[in-house]
């Protein structure tokens, strides 16, 4: 069975990828780069997504799948952006993070924001390839719902669906990363180059 490497030490991200690489063996890349924890220097979730997938592949010299993700909201200049997960300083944590976006949402009419989520894969000897999906809506102004992580509390959808009040399965077939993941399985051309 071929081997395919997921760029993430989460066991969640991990069980999601086995689930869409059914004919793969799918690995953690900590089983096999321990120490894995390539500087995301880049100012996009293109460039993070890319970093990672490609440091992956140098290591292991097998195909490796990375994501970059996270929020972005128009009236703060697009930020947290890039730095979703470390928002709220050195020791962020979702409450943390989350308390700090409504802090510095208050008094702003404009609630847009938006998720991106970028897949990146990297096979060697081929090119990069990667996939967007974005999903849009609207900060609110309290945390509300029992599912998701992140930001998903403070988000609602643009039909006004709290995204915390989504089971996984729900989430799945609206959020960005659902999107995104959709992309790459229509890719006929990728799962050609990986079954080679």
């Amino acid at each position: 069975m071929k081997k395919i490497v997921i760029a993430s030490g989460n066991k969640g991200k991990i069980e999601d990828f086995k689930a869409i690489f059914k004919d793969f063996e799918v690995i953690g890349i900590k089983e096999l780069v321990p120490e894995f924890d390539p500087d995301e220097t880049g100012t996009t979730f293109l460039e993070n997504a890319i970093i990672k997938s490609e440091t992956g592949t140098k290591l292991t010299g097998l195909p490796v799948v990375s994501d970059d993700s996270g929020l972005s909201v128009e009236v703060l200049d697009g930020a947290p952006g890039v730095y979703s997960a470390r928002y709220s300083g050195e020791n962020a944590t979702d409450d943390k993070n989350n308390a700090l976006l409504l802090k510095n949402m208050e008094g702003k009419e404009n609630r847009a924001a938006y998720f991106t989520c970028v897949i990146a894969v990297s096979i060697p000897g081929e090119e990069t390839v990667t996939y967007t999906g974005t999903l849009s809506g609207e900060i609110m102004e309290k945390p509300v719902g029992e599912h998701g992580f992140g930001y998903d509390p403070l988000f609602k959808t643009l039909d006004g669906t709290p995204l915390a009040y989504l089971n996984p399965e729900e989430k799945g077939e609206i959020s960005h990363r659902g999107n995104a993941i959709r992309k790459m399985l229509q890719d006929e051309a990728l799962f050609n180059k990986l079954l080679k």
